[in-house]
């Protein structure tokens, strides 16, 4: 993820997957990727909290086996989870068979519907098959959270600048990226409500193609 805003060119790579929601709709959905851990988690949760938000956590299976209380944490506090591989794999490095078996592997312990692939990458051919069980969905803002060259008012300042109808954003839950969180998550939530948006999951009944 080396850009806030995918080019056109790229979702076209991944036709049937989200990258934005409802464009004439005053909402956002915000997701978190990578996690869950001790370090970072609890704090996320404790921010959303504050404000009453329901977000989408995007897992590494891994990370669940090894912290369930966090992965029932965040599932009591009714967030939705999201499958992001059982290890962090590259959807380009790895077979059909070895990234599915992965990601299967991941769902052992997350039960979802949902996948984002790490790093928003991977063959058609991959993408065509996993289309097949679970709802692909990636980003229409990336915050760069994790970047080593970002502050906290980077984050902030990436969120009034990309955001729109139906942005699907992109945070972190990690290691790299919580000092920031700390303080841009609940200035961008508070920068975002003042603005008129609404904070939306990914609900079966209502998931619709940007």
């Amino acid at each position: 993820m080396f850009i806030e805003q995918p080019a056109i060119w790229m979702r076209w790579l991944y036709p049937n997957a989200l990258w934005r929601m409802n464009r004439h709709e005053r909402a956002v959905y915000l997701t978190f990727d990578d996690g869950p851990i001790p370090e970072a988690t609890p704090s996320i949760l404790e921010i959303l909290d504050r404000y009453d938000i329901k977000a989408t956590f995007f897992m590494v299976g891994d990370n669940a086996r090894k912290y369930p209380e966090l992965h029932q944490m965040v599932v009591n506090a009714g967030h939705r989870i999201g499958n992001h591989t059982h290890n962090h794999i590259s959807g380009l490095r790895y077979s059909i068979h070895d990234y599915s078996f992965n990601v299967e592997k991941a769902n052992a312990y997350l039960h979802t519907d949902l996948v984002r692939p790490p790093h928003g990458w991977m063959r058609f051919d991959l993408y065509a098959l996993l289309s097949r069980k679970f709802k692909i969905v990636m980003w229409d803002l990336v915050t760069r959270d994790y970047s080593k060259y970002t502050t906290a008012e980077d984050v902030v300042n990436n969120v009034k600048r990309y955001v729109r109808n139906g942005s699907i954003i992109t945070f972190h839950d990690s290691l790299k990226s919580i000092e920031k969180l700390r303080i841009a998550l609940p200035q961008a939530i508070e920068w975002l409500r003042d603005q008129g948006y609404a904070f939306k999951t990914f609900e079966k009944s209502s998931l619709m193609l940007g």
